[in-house]
């Protein structure tokens, strides 16, 4: 049986619900969705032209071309517990890098890189090679740090955490941001 509380109750929620603005109703903030295609965008921190800054968790590569203004390009990134951060220097670059994985990429999945186990196989550059089109290679004090912001030739993996620690875009993408930066360009990952 309903009872004359019930039924107040009930009518004095709907005349409040009604008062309130109908997005107040349904206050869930609309998803980001993630856009790889490079794109001029407005930057909050401030980061010398020329500079490159990544925000892996947002999966943005952005080379600062004025004051807060930069260009944005999706990337992939390295997997949890893989992923480069700090400061480094792009010190070399190559088009159409050759590739071996690391001893500890090796140790890590040994099928994947089963055809580089006990040899001193280097893959040739080419569409089939990881890195892709281009390779920027990073380096801190001089020496090497393995990471690179390289092409794909797995362009589904751009917009998520898939790598070994690198930063990979679409080969077009790379080609573009190669063509950019000279070396000594300086590279904050965060």
């Amino acid at each position: 049986m309903i009872s004359r509380r019930k039924i107040l109750s009930t009518g004095t929620a709907a005349a409040a619900a009604s008062l309130l603005p109908l997005p107040a109703l349904a206050r869930k903030k609309d998803p980001v969705v993630f856009d790889p295609v490079p794109q001029e965008v407005r930057i909050k921190k401030d980061f010398a032209p020329g500079q490159i800054l990544v925000l892996p968790r947002s999966y943005y590569l952005y080379f600062v071309t004025d004051k807060r203004k930069a260009i944005r390009y999706g990337v992939g990134v390295g997997k949890a517990g893989l992923e480069f951060t700090g400061q480094a220097v792009i010190e070399r670059k190559k088009v159409w890098p050759t590739w071996r994985p690391t001893d500890e990429m090796i140790e890590r999945d040994p099928r994947a890189y089963a055809k580089f186990i006990d040899n001193e196989y280097i893959q040739p550059g080419g569409p089939d090679n990881p890195l892709g089109a281009r390779a920027l290679y990073l380096f801190q004090n001089g020496v090497d740090t393995y990471f690179r912001i390289h092409g794909t030739n797995q362009p589904q993996t751009i917009g998520h955490s898939v790598s070994n620690g690198c930063i990979r875009m679409l080969n077009e993408h790379v080609v573009d941001l190669y063509e950019r930066v000279p070396l000594g360009t300086v590279v904050t990952v965060l």
